[in-house]
């Protein structure tokens, strides 16, 4: 079969991306790995696809990068860290699968150390820079799979959000990011920080590319135990009108920066000028700063379990081992509040959420701060709400009203919308006056 002359070409889309790479990342620091033989073997026989009419479909050729606690074959799994790891055997499930799909794995993405913090500030692997500001922080943990988008080098990468790891970074760099419902993308190959917790996600440029990834990458997985079956969840829309999104008063629910605020009412104005029906709504006993605390123990928890004798060693920070220590010493009550805690606000969740479409909030109480300043406690206030209760979110990005850094918001789904949250996306890219237009 002849096919059509090429209107992409992967050769040229990988060479401009290992090109970018050299002449940008010295300062932005997102990757830890490039592999660019590999990638110009496979960027070489997907454009050989594509002249004989055999394309695997839309991400075939695209390059991608995956954050670094994500498996890759004859790679350690670094973790943030400098840990003692093997080379990994074998792909994580979904690198294999956008591999299968054509897509051109061009390397490891920097991250914040262990995948427990939100700056991507690692001691190891250098302090990773917002390409939007330099000297301010892309967000973390998956910090380096922003900013490897938000510098131009690719368009499509994968993080893993814990309690807000890829909703924050992507707010941060004016990205679209995505966390799945819990258990709907196989973790097989990732090392896990929470594995109560953890969802590996995307992020990309627009919401149409989140969900040809996902489409790829979800699915059953025996190898996972924890890779539960989901029925096709809510219709996806159609249109904007007579959608249904609950509002807590995010206000009084965390302490946000004014900007943070004026760009969400902003954004409520026009969601309701399009249609969208927005209804005040409580979800019961959610306080966000307690449930943040409580998503961290489980996190400090488990995260000491997974490393195990590992965190006795070398290659940690003496921040990061501290943190971890302090969950190995933590009580089983302490912990069996914490799990109470989460189990609570799951059945409070979906009480509230019952007859909408999602919830919405601000992704994060600030924008981008910058790495020399202050950490704000409360970065995942209002995201750790979508992990501790197993729910679907999307990050949307804001232009915010001063025209700097840009703020976001994000809708949270009921368990299983993945899809319908991701064409609500679609629609929401025509608000251009409010939405960033990365």
């Amino acid at each position: 079969m002849t096919g059509m002359p090429l209107s992409f070409s992967p050769i040229e889309h990988t060479e401009a991306a290992l090109e970018r790479t050299c002449l940008v990342d010295d300062d932005i620091r997102s990757f830890v790995t490039t592999l660019p033989e590999s990638a110009r073997a496979e960027a070489q026989a997907s454009e050989a696809r594509m002249v004989a009419g055999q394309s695997f479909g839309p991400l075939d050729g695209i390059p991608f990068a995956v954050k670094d606690n994500i498996a890759v074959a004859g790679l350690p799994t670094r973790c943030g860290t400098l840990a003692p790891s093997a080379p990994a055997h074998k792909d994580a499930t979904v690198v294999a699968r956008l591999r299968a799909a054509g897509g051109v794995l061009l390397g490891t993405l920097n991250m914040h150390e262990g995948a427990l913090g939100g700056t991507t500030d690692n001691p190891f692997w250098g302090r990773c820079m917002n390409p939007l500001k330099y000297g301010y922080t892309p967000g973390g943990s998956s910090g380096g799979s922003a900013a490897a988008i938000a510098s131009g080098i690719v368009t499509v990468t994968l993080g893993t959000d814990t309690m807000g790891s890829v909703r924050i970074p992507a707010a941060y760099c004016g990205l679209w990011g995505l966390k799945p419902t819990k258990g709907r993308v196989p973790a097989t190959g990732m090392t896990h920080l929470s594995w109560t917790l953890d969802t590996i996600g995307p992020l990309a440029r627009e919401p149409g590319t989140l969900g040809a990834i996902l489409s790829v990458i979800e699915g059953p997985d025996l190898a996972d135990p924890l890779n539960t079956p989901l029925n096709a969840g809510q219709p996806h829309p159609t249109t904007l009108v007579g959608l249904r999104l609950g509002v807590p008063d995010v206000a009084n629910l965390a302490a946000c920066e004014d900007i943070v605020l004026v760009a969400f009412e902003r954004f409520k104005l026009a969601l309701t000028d399009a249609g969208v029906i927005l209804t005040p709504i409580n979800i019961k006993d959610w306080s966000p700063g307690k449930v943040r605390r409580a998503g961290l123990l489980i996190s400090e928890v488990e995260g000491a379990e997974v490393l195990g004798n590992t965190l006795e060693g070398l290659g940690l920070s003496d921040d990061f081992r501290a943190m971890l220590l302090y969950g190995r010493r933590a009580s089983a009550g302490q912990l069996a509040l914490a799990y109470h805690k989460m189990q609570a606000l799951a059945v409070s969740f979906d009480n509230a959420v019952l007859g909408l479409d999602g919830l919405l909030l601000p992704t994060a109480p600030q924008r981008a701060f910058a790495h020399d300043g202050a950490v704000p406690v409360n970065q995942a206030d209002f995201t750790s709400l979508a992990n501790m209760v197993g729910a679907p979110a999307i990050t949307v990005p804001l232009c915010a009203p001063d025209g700097e850094l840009p703020c976001a918001a994000q809708i949270v789904g009921q368990r299983g919308s993945d899809h319908s949250l991701i064409a609500m996306g679609e629609f929401l890219k025509d608000l251009s006056p409010v939405l960033r237009l990365t």
